[in-house]
């Protein structure tokens, strides 16, 4: 088999598993464990121990006590909400080149669960890609924007190392093995921050077939993710795939994932699934559409994906899985759930 062929057969087989993920499922309550991370260097073994229980356990978990100001998550989801707020035509100046994963999209999303597009739009900063490709407001179209997303970048991305340091122990890597796989003073530096905006509604147009986001996982190595109090609509489904090689036609479980201040939400992604030889599992989630009793204007969430360096080779330690380029796999992922 050419190697473009290797690689096409394993994005089908990762994406299998979303095709048959897209029904309404039941509500299952779950314990989301909150982690703590004060005093990191001095509590290492024990918030190591406790991510990894947790990671290894549902794939999802929350941590408090990062360095991360609740002034810094205000100001930008201040910025996000001024950017959705400009006419479509302003906002397409900064549209997603092609494979770009950069820029404004609206729309574009279409999940294998689903079939139908995300009720959303997304605004998508990759350091290493905005300056070349033009897709920066100037301070003039919005004042704040860049400078702070920057810099919001920066603290995600420290806090996202920070996490993934604990991972690279338990793996048996050295401390910053992860690191310096996601360096932003590369050019190869793919992480992502991606402001959301998700659509509002009307009781008349809740549609249940229709989701705000259709359920998948996330194919990076972990997500950091900022929502606002009050605006619901996140839910999780451990396990989906063993529970449907086990009984296809049962009803999948999902727990809401409730949006609090200053608490950030992880979740593996499926390239650390890869990395870790399938100990870490990625886990399935979904934004489902608001409930007539709840919020229905907009929602918005700010989420941070520390994607390997396009140049860095995925191996696992115990080399289940074929090398693969990081580049070459986020590809993959994306021309699959976008529609271009």
């Amino acid at each position: 088999m050419s190697e473009t062929g290797r690689l096409a057969g394993t994005a089908e087989t990762e994406l299998a598993k979303e095709l048959t993920f897209g029904g309404p499922g039941v509500e299952v309550e779950r314990d989301i464990r909150v982690i703590d991370l004060t005093d990191f260097d001095r509590r290492r073994d024990e918030i190591d121990d406790a991510i990894w229980d947790a990671a290894t356990d549902i794939g999802f978990f929350q941590v408090t006590g990062h360095d991360i100001p609740q002034a810094d998550i205000n100001r930008a989801f201040a910025v996000a909400q001024a950017f959705f707020s400009l006419p479509a035509d302003i906002k397409s100046r900064w549209e997603m080149p092609r494979g770009s994963n950069s820029g404004w999209e609206y729309k574009t999303q279409r999940r294998p669960s689903t079939g139908t597009l995300d009720e959303k739009e997304s605004y998508q900063v990759t350091i290493s890609r905005m300056e070349r490709l033009g897709l920066w407001p100037t301070a003039d179209e919005l004042p704040g924007f860049r400078i702070t997303l920057e810099g919001f970048e920066r603290a995600n991305h420290r806090l996202a190392m920070q996490i993934l340091s604990c991972f690279a122990r338990k793996l048996g890597f050295h401390d910053t093995f992860f690191a310096e796989r996601h360096d932003p003073a590369s050019s190869e530096y793919q992480s992502t921050l991606r402001l959301l905006h998700y659509l509002p509604v009307s009781v008349d147009k809740l549609d249940p077939g229709i989701w705000r986001a259709g359920a998948h996982t996330d194919y990076d190595c972990l997500t950091l993710l900022h929502q606002v109090p009050g605006q619901r609509g996140l839910q999780l489904s451990p396990g989906s795939e063993a529970a449907r090689r086990e009984d296809p036609t049962k009803p999948l479980g999902w727990t809401s994932v409730e949006p609090t201040a200053g608490t950030v939400t992880c979740n593996i992604g499926d390239m650390l699934m890869r990395w870790s030889d399938d100990r870490l599992p990625s886990t399935l989630h979904r934004v489902r559409m608001p409930r007539p009793d709840e919020h229905l204007g907009p929602r918005y969430s700010i989420a941070y994906f520390a994607q390997a360096d396009c140049d860095v080779i995925v191996e696992g330690p115990q080399r289940r899985y074929e090398p693969i380029t990081a580049a070459d796999y986020l590809q993959q992922r994306i021309a699959a759930n976008f529609r271009r």
